[in-house]
């Protein structure tokens, strides 16, 4: 079993930026890739940005050069700093975890609230 743990979320203005953090947490796994998605209202939940153990990179295109995701490999949580937020980055962001022991497994976070004003 991975637990997630995110942070980070909250309410900022058109054109700020947050980070959100998420620890991942357990025994005996091995992490193949974690990364963030994101649910905005009436919307189905989207690919953000994920990161590889071997430390390769993917991005949405609408997140492109805005967004960058990073980890921390000894406390094994990785961030996603967001700056020139906009509105339709409102969304529930939910940290995501692909963890082996002996098969592959998809673990969620519990999601944190991100909300853009313009």
């Amino acid at each position: 079993q991975v637990q997630l743990v995110e942070s980070g979320g909250g309410l900022v203005q058109a054109g700020g930026s947050l980070r959100l953090s998420c620890a991942a947490s357990g025994s005996s796994f091995s992490i193949n890739a974690m990364g963030w998605y994101r649910q905005a209202p009436e919307k189905q939940r989207e690919p953000v940005a994920v990161i590889t153990s071997g430390g390769t990179t993917s991005y949405a295109d609408s997140v492109k050069g805005r967004f960058t995701i990073s980890r921390d490999v000894a406390k094994n949580t990785v961030y996603l700093q967001m700056n020139s937020l906009e509105p339709e980055d409102t969304a529930v962001y939910y940290c995501y975890c692909n963890a082996r022991r002996t098969v592959s497994y998809n673990y969620w976070g519990q999601g944190t609230q991100v909300t853009v004003s313009s």
